[in-house]
């Protein structure tokens, strides 16, 4: 255990906020510098629990008590050491991960939990700025070549993986940066982007190449790859986004999530100008209570928007566990992320029936009633009907699947009753040497799963290559968060 009485003496305390005034006029992520001494102090809350439930929820297995009990003996670089030991990425995860071992630690049964993830985060934060983070070059070279379809956080894990057991790893990505939904789709303001940076040069002095604006299936099809490479990972994500076929949806000024992040992402990284879909002077709303419209919310806040409202079809969760989610599985209870302190109004419980649009075609209205869950149908609340003003409105009700045109087609790659790709206990497809990990085979799931399913497949591919229980393997397939 770290400090004996440390959980008894010392309150759970996370880092300030910048005021929202400032933060408003840029992109940098919202906290505040957090001391060391009292990040020694959180770390020193840890019981060490002779059995550390927060390695169940974490899929990566994080040697949560151990780092914990180093950085509360200032023993930073060690705690390095044990953090990468399990997570190639840890800022992302502790940037970007809602942290689900904290929602399952001990201490969180009839106290605050540990801060885990602000001591994640701190403890890489110091690595980088110490130097302890160098490349990790593979002593001897296995001569197999291996192609990842993909950039997001389970491709860049699979590829780091394989590429430090010495396989020849090249990483395509159809985008004309590397990087998937951390780079274009997650907002500054929640990741900056010289996290992903620093590890992508970490990882090309190890030895992977990467291959921008590639789109596999199409600029390269199926059969070239598989026949250039002794083994693909898929690693795609699940990109084909749920849309809302109702009267009205021609209209103009309706976009999905993803069509309106990523422009407003390279506006601010500098490389547009403006954002052909912008906020400013808008009243905006977001259909879709998730993190993804969360970072519409915020995004839009940026941009100037008149206002902002966010729609969820659920009631508002509770403020606290319900017996319906008892620990240590992960809640469902009323969160307000960083976006949702900046302004704005969240509505529950309610439908959009129709989209309104003005003589020009443009969206100028939605049609809402007040829903209630009967029986597992939403049924809408007679006499609740509304309409709310809306010239800009965007679409981020999660995801249905990888996208099938193009290369899943060519592949000929069976699918899963839930329409992911379908694979094996390795990580293996139905097609010879063709392995699938992250949201692709899993759906759209958390940034921890999605490194722990790189890493397992990497072991999967490294088994299938050499032969040999080489790489760590954290989850299967059939894996599930504790819900």
């Amino acid at each position: 255990m770290a400090d004996p009485k440390g959980f008894m003496t010392t309150t759970r305390e996370t880092p300030k906020s910048r005021p929202v005034d400032l933060r408003l006029m840029d992109w940098r992520e919202v906290y505040e510098d957090y001391a060391s001494t009292k990040l020694e102090k959180q770390a020193g809350r840890c019981m060490d629990c002779g059995i550390p439930f927060c390695h169940q929820g974490c899929p990566l297995g994080n040697l949560i008590p151990e780092w914990n009990t180093l950085v509360w003996k200032e023993d930073w670089r060690e705690a390095s050491e044990r953090l990468h030991a399990t997570n190639n990425f840890p800022e992302f995860t502790g940037t970007l991960c809602p942290a689900p071992c904290e929602t399952a630690c001990v201490l969180g049964i009839n106290d605050d939990a540990v801060t885990i993830k602000r001591v994640e985060i701190s403890i890489v934060d110091r690595a980088w700025e110490e130097g302890w983070i160098t490349p990790q070059v593979p002593d001897v070279l296995t001569g197999k070549k291996v192609a990842v379809v993909g950039s997001g956080p389970s491709g860049l894990a699979a590829a780091q993986q394989l590429t430090r057991a010495g396989h020849d790893v090249v990483v395509f990505e159809r985008a004309d940066a590397i990087g998937g939904l951390l780079r274009y789709g997650i907002p500054a303001f929640k990741m900056e982007k010289h996290r992903l940076d620093r590890r992508l040069e970490q990882m090309r002095a190890e030895g992977t190449k990467f291959r921008r604006s590639i789109n596999v299936g199409v600029d390269i099809t199926a059969s070239q790859l598989r026949s250039e490479y002794d083994a693909v990972v898929l690693a795609g994500g699940a990109t084909a986004w749920r849309d809302l076929p109702i009267p009205g949806r021609e209209s103009g000024g309706i976009h999905q999530a993803m069509e309106f992040l990523p422009p407003a992402n390279r506006v601010a990284a500098g490389e547009f100008a403006e954002s052909p879909i912008s906020a400013a002077g808008k009243d905006v709303v977001v259909i879709g209570g998730g993190d993804t419209g969360a970072d519409c919310v915020g995004t839009s806040h940026r941009q100037g928007a008149k206002s902002v409202t966010q729609l969820e079809i659920m009631p508002r969760p509770p403020e606290s566990r319900s017996d319906a989610h008892p620990w240590p599985t992960y809640p469902m209870i009323y969160r307000v992320s960083s976006a949702h302190e900046e302004g704005g109004e969240r509505l529950y419980s309610v439908n959009t029936q129709e989209f309104v649009a003005d003589a020009d075609g443009n969206v100028s209205a939605l049609k809402l009633v007040e829903v209630r869950n009967e029986g597992g149908k939403f049924v809408p609340v007679e006499g609740t009907e509304r309409d709310l003003p809306a010239q800009l409105v965007l679409l981020a009700m999660g995801f249905v699947g990888p996208e099938r045109e193009g290369l899943l087609d060519s592949l000929g790659v069976d699918l899963d009753p839930r329409g992911n790709v379908a694979r094996d206990k390795e990580f293996k497809t139905s097609v010879g040497n063709v392995f699938v990990a992250g949201d692709m085979g899993r759906g759209q799931s958390l940034i921890v799963w999605a490194i722990a399913e790189g890493r397992s497949a990497a072991a999967g591919v490294d088994a299938y290559l050499t032969g040999r229980d080489f790489l760590p393997a954290p989850i299967a397939p059939t894996d599930r968060p504790l819900t």
